[in-house]
């Protein structure tokens, strides 16, 4: 009897491509509420999974199970629009009644798109921000996601995490953003060596969860090897006179051991993690590489300025992340730093012997009638220079998650997240003085995204990365670069987190009427029986909290001075240091002053 909330379900599932066997007595049960993270590496059979969910793909062998009148919508990489419509018109085909036109006005706004468009003027990315609206305004009772974060701004991504969080029906998400994931998921489905590996609890405690896993079966192939060393120790002793029980014991320990040796080297390709070289880039003392002053850009059909009047240097070995909606100017600040744009007014000077090597999201550095192979070896030949060491093309391939033998297949039989690989392989193998990475994680899964993080955070040089995905700056940059649509840039030290800290540091003013009302608490409970000890250092934690909060203020005001960075970089280095010290204070100075009120409470 199946659970009232059991929406779909799979039994024995086989799925197969020619010879290669993606699944094999798969079970599969989505109930009501589910919002999962499908994870796995590369050819698990994710897509496949959604595909047979969708009913875009029929089942080799095995039984489906599914609510009668269940919807399913998917977005994948590849969607259908029709180029003659407008926007408005094409998500109004999926609307169940006239009285949710209202939807299409709250998706388009919080999507920035103009909904009276036509689909053929759209970009890429707003195509596929029309795709991802299709298939979340008609609220199926499953939703399959294929990446949704890519070629969405930060504000978009926030936007759809809440979204999702209150979604009425269930969700499978492939993603390689895990804040994102971390942020919605009450599941995980994992895709690993054929088997489906099921976490009640999201994404959040993968990393936990998927490590207790490994570390069983350790101990369970540790205890196995045990037993066959046994097994296979009495079978080399050379009893003369085997009887056909003993003959059969001997062949039974041949293949426990020729099914362990598998059941090892696939453990160990499971738990293995690439071991990035560490990229190097030029030596070099000078203090600055690149200078941007008072520096203003505008386009011919544009009214203002996407860049105005800036004034920013980079120094040597800066990780900068660059933060902003689209369409704030990142790509420009960029390409007028590569010199692929001019200045309306200002000057941008580069050290001389400063070369970057890019990264561009739209891949145009890819010669689709190429290979693979001649995309890393132009030259010809089946080596390459990868950190001045000669590497056969197969193994350097085999970093990225390529298969070996599709080294001559050409580009155009790529995913578009393959293609990011290739692509990232090429810039990664020799990257010159600086890498410029324009959204590098779009289309990577969870594997790649992770081989990507450790070669950037070895990496020796300078780096300017453009991304919304917050948990990769987190381990990536050291800086961020605030771009605000209105041609303005701000400049705060620190990854994701530090630059969101900076922004709820806005709202002292809030934080303050908080600690009034806290005070005013305490005021009520100054005749308690604490210690005099405990009663005094009570009273006088309101005073020094408030002398830190103003402090903290001061020097978010003063940091606000882009001259100070220009001008003192030492100085802004110092209060910058200053200003986590004095939160780190202040932290412990609330911890302390709730634990002598929840004393107090006890004590009266």
């Amino acid at each position: 009897m199946m659970s009232s909330s059991l929406i779909f379900s799979l039994r024995e599932t086989c799925i197969s491509f020619g010879k290669k066997e993606i699944f094999k007595d798969l079970d599969v049960d989505v109930h009501k509420g589910d919002f999962i993270a499908l994870i796995g590496k590369n050819g698990v059979g994710k897509s496949t999974l959604m595909r047979i969910i969708s009913d875009k793909q029929d089942l080799d062998q095995g039984e489906l199970w599914k609510q009668p009148g269940l919807q399913t919508s998917y977005f994948s990489q590849h969607f259908d629009l029709k180029e003659s419509n407008t926007v408005e018109r094409e998500l109004a085909n999926i609307l169940k009644s006239k009285d949710e036109q209202y939807k299409i006005d709250i998706f388009c706004k919080n999507f920035v798109l103009d909904k009276f468009a036509a689909i053929r003027s759209l970009s890429g990315g707003q195509k596929r921000r029309v795709g991802l609206i299709k298939a979340l305004i008609g609220e199926s009772d499953i939703v399959l996601l294929d990446e949704p974060t890519n070629h969405l701004d930060l504000e978009c991504i926030i936007w759809l995490e809440n979204y999702l969080k209150s979604y009425a029906g269930s969700i499978i998400c492939v993603s390689h953003d895990r804040t994102f994931l971390s942020n919605f998921t009450n599941k995980v489905f994992w895709l690993d060596r054929g088997n489906l590996r099921v976490s009640p609890s999201g994404f959040k405690n993968f990393d936990h969860w998927s490590a207790e896993l490994f570390e069983q079966e350790a101990r369970q192939l540790k205890n196995r090897k045990q037993f066959v060393n046994i097994e296979v120790e009495w079978a080399s002793r050379g009893v003369k006179a085997r009887v056909k029980r003993n003959l059969k014991r001997l062949e039974r320990a041949k293949q426990l051991k020729e099914q362990l040796e598998k059941d090892e080297s696939s453990y160990r390709k499971a738990i293995s993690t690439v071991k990035a070289q560490v990229l190097k880039s030029g030596s070099d003392n000078s203090k600055f590489i690149a200078e941007f002053h008072k520096v203003s850009i505008s386009y011919d059909d544009a009214a203002k300025k996407v860049l105005e009047n800036i004034s920013i240097k980079i120094h040597k070995n800066d990780r900068i992340g660059l933060l902003g909606d689209n369409g704030t100017g990142k790509s420009t600040f960029l390409k007028a730093l590569l010199g692929q744009i001019s200045c309306s007014h200002g000057t941008i000077k580069l050290k001389r012997d400063m070369r970057f090597s890019y990264f561009d999201q739209m891949r145009n550095d890819l010669d689709s009638n190429l290979s693979l192979k001649k995309v890393l070896v132009p030259s010809g030949g089946d080596y390459l220079k990868v950190q001045g060491k000669e590497r056969h093309v197969c193994s350097y391939l085999k970093d990225f998650h390529f298969d070996p033998s599709g080294a001559t297949d050409s580009i155009q039989t790529l995913s578009g997240g393959q293609q990011n690989r290739l692509l990232l392989a090429k810039v990664l193998a020799n990257p010159q003085t600086g890498l410029i990475l324009d959204e590098p994680t779009n289309d990577l899964d969870l594997e790649t995204m992770d081989l990507l993080t450790e070669m950037l955070t070895n990496y020796k040089g300078t780096l300017l990365i453009v991304s919304h995905d917050r948990d990769f700056l987190d381990q990536t940059v050291n800086k961020i670069l605030h771009f605000d649509g209105n041609g303005n840039i701000s400049i705060f030290m620190g990854g994701y987190s530090d630059f969101l800290n900076h922004q709820e540091d806005k709202n002292i003013p809030k934080a303050n009427l908080l600690k009034k009302v806290k005070e005013k608490k305490l005021i009520e409970k100054t005749k308690s029986k604490l210690s005099f000890k405990y009663q005094y250092e009570l009273e006088q934690l309101p005073n020094e909290i408030d002398n830190f909060q103003k402090k903290i203020l001061e020097i978010n005001n003063e940091l606000k001075d882009t001259n100070l960075y220009l001008d003192n970089y030492d100085k802004f280095t110092s209060i910058t240091k200053e200003l986590t010290t004095l939160k780190d204070q202040l932290f412990q100075k609330e911890e302390r002053w709730l634990q002598l009120l929840e004393l107090q409470d006890k004590s009266e």
